[in-house]
C-alpha cells in the first residue's frame, strides 16, 4: 500500500476543517428566531383546574 505524502495529509486536514467550519456558518445564519412579540401573541394560556 503506498504511503500518503505529508502534503497530501495537510490539504485533507484544510479541506475536512473549512467544509466543517463552511456547513457550521450556513447553519447559524439559516436560523430564522422568532421574535418574543410575535410568540406572545400566538401563545395562547389554557388553565386547566384539577380536582383530585
Amino acid at each position: 500500500m503506498p504511503q500518503m505524502a505529508p502534503i497530501n495529509w495537510l490539504f485533507l486536514f484544510i479541506l475536512f476543517s473549512l467544509t466543517l467550519i463552511i456547513f457550521n456558518i450556513i447553519n447559524y445564519y439559516l436560523i430564522n428566531p422568532i421574535n418574543p412579540e410575535d410568540s406572545s401573541q400566538s401563545l395562547q394560556k389554557n388553565s386547566l383546574n384539577w380536582k383530585w
